[in-house]
């Protein structure tokens, strides 16, 4: 069983839904606004009856931020509504796209064949990915730089005092092994910390170079794994942090002018200030675990995150971190 389907204990703080922008006039648009979710898992058939609820925001765009599911329908199903909703819609992997199904385990694609599948298929429906160029966004809260990311993990976030080779045995000591260890295959590469730590070394030449072409425009960050470490807090499964990111990723805010980072993963929504930089996790979950946003009346519309303009940054005394129910 994936052990992200244990319920994270978050704090919940008192919401109120951030509405949905209105119809655009056709003569005088106003600037558009961008959106983030992730993790909307559409294997679970109470999340793809949710997403049919999605609103239209002709206007605005939005970060598709990983785990629409595991398979191709699942990308496509994704892609056709999200495109029907937003003007542009930018779409970054996360370890369920990867996964080479049982029933396709003889003539499935694998490992970085897996992922250029679905790239693919964004490509069919005019969706962005990290094999594309940065956009520069210019809507309310910009201009900011859009730099879609596939970085993966290399079990890196764990104690100092537990060794790399001891590190799943670690896990296992609480019963916590991620499905990634049997359906996410690292091919060609020899292991998934090899992947990764080629795909860390590509994507920072692309962000420095993002940098240099563009050294007064913030990036917003989009992946689906957290940059940093101390970002994962999962309060259930603790020792999940093996398949959530990578410590060679943690600077990458402060030295590529991040304005927002944003990802998914961890099924835990949350929002935090860290040196310059706002963070926010926006991810969507299995059904149970919204479910009480649906007993409320809320649907996937009320899920969006708000990226740009998104909230005042506030005093420095007072970034906190924001647990997120909703929005």
């Amino acid at each position: 069983m994936d052990p992200l389907l244990a319920i994270a204990k978050a704090t919940a703080v008192d919401q109120t839904p951030t509405p949905p922008s209105p119809p655009p006039n056709a003569e005088t648009a106003p600037p558009g606004r961008l959106w983030a979710i992730s993790d909307i898992h559409l294997s679970f058939k109470g999340n793809r009856e949710a997403l049919e609820k999605l609103l239209r925001h002709p206007n605005d765009d939005i970060l598709l931020c990983g785990d629409v599911g595991e398979s191709a329908e699942h990308c496509r199903i994704a892609f056709v509504k999200f495109k029907e909703c937003f003007r542009q819609v930018f779409w970054v992997p996360g370890n369920h796209e990867l996964y080479t199904l049982p029933s396709d385990k003889e003539h499935g694609a694998r490992g970085e064949d897996k992922y250029i599948e679905c790239v693919e298929i964004a490509r069919e429906f005019g969706v962005l990915t990290p094999e594309d160029d940065y956009t520069l966004w210019e809507g309310e809260g910009g201009p900011c730089l859009i730099a879609p990311i596939f970085t993966l993990y290399d079990y890196s976030f764990r104690p100092d005092e537990v060794k790399l080779e001891d590190a799943l045995e670690w896990a296992r000591e609480e019963d916590i092994e991620a499905t990634d260890e049997h359906l996410l295959h690292p091919d060609p590469y020899a292991s998934r910390i090899e992947w990764c730590h080629a795909l860390v070394e590509k994507t920072e030449k692309k962000l420095a170079a993002a940098v240099a072409t563009h050294p007064d425009i913030p990036l917003v960050i989009v992946g689906h794994w957290p940059l940093r470490e101390d970002l994962v807090r999962l309060f259930r499964v603790p020792r999940f942090s093996l398949w959530c990111g990578t410590k060679k990723t943690e600077d990458w805010h402060n030295v590529y002018n991040a304005k927002i980072v944003v990802s998914g993963h961890l099924h835990v929504r949350r929002t935090d200030w860290i040196d310059n930089t706002r963070f926010e996790e926006v991810s969507l979950g299995y059904p149970r675990q919204w479910q009480d946003c649906q007993d409320r009346g809320l649907d996937i519309n009320d899920m969006l995150r708000d990226i740009l303009p998104g909230p005042d940054t506030p005093s420095k005394e007072q970034r906190n971190t924001i647990w997120r129910q909703f929005g």
